[in-house]
């Protein structure tokens, strides 16, 4: 048994706090694929637009495989060093796979029935996944999202409406989604007193490449994981001042 599994493992403020961004990793302390692989399932359980679940996870722990992907993170040490590697992808190509899965869920959550006889969540519900999610991802060529957004300009004067209905909208929704993932799987790392560090420095179209991705995925991230080295931690955690940051109305 691991030694890292019979270790208490910290709580999300004691996570928060030791999670640093390690740029060392220690090449004599080893961990555990099967841990971090449980951690990669936490950071599936994150927080995503629509539940839509737009992302990947492909985990790297072929040592010859991370020696491929360090010169296309540009050697950083992150990558030098990593005894691992869990890199976040998106797929906003899946949405309507993604769509029909959930509706798939709502069938079994809401039985067929006559429409008279749904109720209005269920009617809602239904419709929300089988038409106004592909109203909104659905694009040909930029045309039809530059229409949708005049619509949205136009209504826009008379009402609160969502905007963000282009396809570069759409892009960025899915990255914040596959974001959230990212951190979910940090502090999941931290709390087991495993280290990472998020590494948006590399060349994404050949990191595809040699992943074999398909066209419509995209990198969001190269999460570098293993045991820190006192030098991997870059000094004293900086931040600015937390008044200049926080609003409160």
């Amino acid at each position: 048994m691991s030694s890292v599994k019979m270790r208490a493992e910290k709580t999300v403020s004691q996570a928060i706090s030791y999670r640093r961004s390690v740029r060392v990793y220690d090449a004599e302390k080893p961990i555990d694929s099967e841990l971090v692989r449980r951690c990669i399932e936490q950071a599936a359980l994150a927080p995503n637009s629509s539940n839509m679940q737009l992302w990947e996870f492909v985990h790297i722990t072929d040592p010859a495989m991370i020696a491929k992907m360090a010169p296309l993170c540009f050697n950083q040490n992150a990558a030098r060093t990593a005894q691992q590697l869990v890199v976040f992808v998106t797929r906003k190509d899946l949405w309507r796979r993604r769509a029909q899965a959930n509706l798939e869920m709502i069938k079994q959550l809401y039985p067929e029935k006559p429409k008279s006889q749904q109720s209005r969540r269920e009617r809602v519900i239904k419709a929300y996944y089988s038409k106004l999610i592909p109203n909104v991802y659905f694009d040909l060529f930029g045309i039809y999202g530059w229409l949708k957004y005049i619509m949205v300009l136009v209504t826009g004067l008379f009402r609160p409406i969502y905007r963000e209905v282009r396809a570069q909208d759409m892009r960025v929704v899915v990255h914040k989604t596959c974001a959230l993932a990212a951190q979910n799987f940090m502090i999941s790392m931290a709390a087991i007193g495993y280290d990472t560090c998020p590494m948006e420095g590399s060349d994404t179209w050949r990191v595809k490449r040699l992943l074999k991705l398909p066209r419509g995925a995209e990198i969001n991230m190269i999460v570098s994981c293993g045991i820190r080295k006192p030098e991997g931690v870059y000094g004293e955690r900086f931040r600015v001042p937390f008044e200049d940051i926080y609003r409160h109305q």
